[in-house]
């Protein structure tokens, strides 16, 4: 269960994807693990707002000039 308070991008790849540790070691390789790991929770994200019908909406209504 995911606690009351926000943890950032970090802590919910930590969460939803039960992130625990790098794989690897060396600053690159793991700079190449998170860069894949953010990639991978961006298409999770996208493939819910698509499951949802949500891709054409925004957060708040768009103002008009």
């Amino acid at each position: 269960m995911r606690a009351w308070y926000r943890q950032g991008s970090f802590g919910d790849i930590k969460q939803d994807m039960q992130f625990r540790r790098y794989l690897s070691k060396g600053t690159a390789n793991v700079l190449a693990e998170s860069t894949l790991l953010a990639i991978a929770r961006n298409i999770n994200k996208l493939h819910n707002k698509i499951q949802n019908g949500k891709t054409g909406t925004h957060l708040f209504p768009l103002k008009s000039a």
